[in-house]
């Protein structure tokens, strides 16, 4: 601890709250109750971080596939990266593996038409989650933000990374973005093909066919997961839930990293509640390079209050900040999609990882102190002297903050 107030603090706690096991027995029985879902023990999680690391590992399992490969993201690009990905696939389908490719209809826009069709020859089976001209405009909101890759129903992998050239490299400078995607094996993978299959259910008229084998998960680790989705609704939902339990549950640290932020009063209140309870919170957000301005704008509208009521605020440097992650009291980490704005919480199909694993955590936690090394640190004073200009920009925005 650093104070003294630390000390007294951490003396006066139940002594179980101390343990790192019973904190973590107990958030999951938070977790499960409150969200419903099981989680599940046994699985080896690898955090992967930037496209140097993610991408080899995602195309190593695809190629190496012998039954099954099924695969959904929100961006499917252009570049070499988005090429190397449509030939492994056509490569696995022409070798008799049934590969099967979900594309939501308004992000993955850009990907070239010869991929399509070089993977629509090969056989793989390509659908569009909500194509925008079939749709009414209400429907065209919620779009499905997920990245998943499930191998033979053995290996998957989630997290924040996109297929395009902008997540190649090592995070270096401005043109290759930041993000962490995980690697999994064991009983979590269900949960995360759970994720695939509720999204390809709404684009094709086969669920499963004599492919799917549902494999018995033996143990492969020590990590306990559960696998928590995210659907658009009305009202309150599981995403948000989660949030609030490891924001409410936390007791020494936390740390946020997302790539767009753009909150409601409820979150920025909750998030101060947890610094006035004496716990240490760090969120970390893109700097000047971001490709969402009015996002930022949206968030900035904060800083003062979050400032204000002790939160610390970073703004990274060295290029687009795209990681959503968050790890608390160094036993419990979430990574997956979802980011912590109204559209990622309200709108959109997300999916994340709570994972209770001090190794895991840990891993996280060096990645975020080296993340921010990398970064400035918002002064309280000096944002509230910001310009006129500024404030009316970030005014500007409030109108279409539920839409971000």
């Amino acid at each position: 601890m650093d104070t003294a107030h630390d000390q007294a603090r951490e003396q006066d706690r139940d002594p179980a709250e101390r343990d790192p096991e019973e904190r973590k027995r107990r958030l999951r029985r938070r977790l499960e109750r409150l969200i419903g879902i099981a989680a599940t023990e046994g699985n080896s999680l690898v955090p992967l971080r930037n496209g140097d690391e993610i991408f080899p590992a995602m195309l190593e399992s695809i190629r190496s596939a012998e039954h099954t490969v099924d695969m959904m993201t929100f961006v499917y690009w252009r570049g070499a990266i988005a090429r190397e990905f449509a030939e492994a696939l056509a490569d696995r389908a022409r070798a008799g593996v049934r590969v099967r490719l979900l594309l939501d209809g308004f992000g993955c826009r850009p990907i070239e038409e010869d991929l399509l069709e070089l993977m629509d020859r090969a056989g793989v089976q390509v659908v569009w989650f909500r194509r925008p001209l079939w749709l009414s405009p209400l429907k065209q909101n919620h779009r499905c933000h997920r990245k998943v890759l499930v191998v033979d129903e053995e290996v998957a992998y989630t997290g924040g990374v996109g297929i395009a050239e902008e997540w190649c490299g090592d995070a270096r400078d401005a043109s290759e973005w930041r993000d962490t995607h995980v690697r999994v094996r064991g009983p979590a993978v269900d949960g995360i093909a759970a994720a695939f299959a509720q999204n390809w259910a709404e684009c094709a008229p086969v669920l499963f066919d004599e492919r799917d084998r549902f494999v018995e998960h033996e143990p492969r680790g020590d990590a306990v997961v559960q696998v928590v989705r995210g659907s658009a609704a009305f009202g309150w939902q599981d995403m948000q839930t989660l949030l609030r339990v490891v924001l409410e549950s936390a007791r020494e640290r936390v740390r946020l990293a997302t790539a767009y932020f753009a909150p409601d009063p409820y979150f920025v209140e909750l998030l101060c509640a947890t610094a006035r309870r004496g716990v240490a919170v760090d969120l970390l957000l893109p700097g000047r390079y971001t490709d969402q301005r009015v996002c930022r704008l949206a968030g900035q509208r904060y800083y003062e209050e979050l400032t204000a009521c002790g939160v610390r605020v970073w703004e990274y440097q060295p290029t687009m900040m795209h990681a959503k992650i968050v790890t608390v009291d160094g036993v419990a980490a979430l990574v997956g999609s979802t980011n912590l704005n109204r559209r990622s919480l309200d709108h959109d199909e997300e999916v994340m990882l709570a994972v209770l694993d001090e190794d895991f955590t840990a891993t996280l936690d060096g990645h975020f102190e080296e993340d921010l090394a990398r970064s400035v640190r918002v002064e309280g004073r000096r944002w509230q002297r910001r310009p006129v200009r500024q404030r009316l920009r970030e005014l500007s925005v409030v109108p279409i903050r539920r839409f971000l």
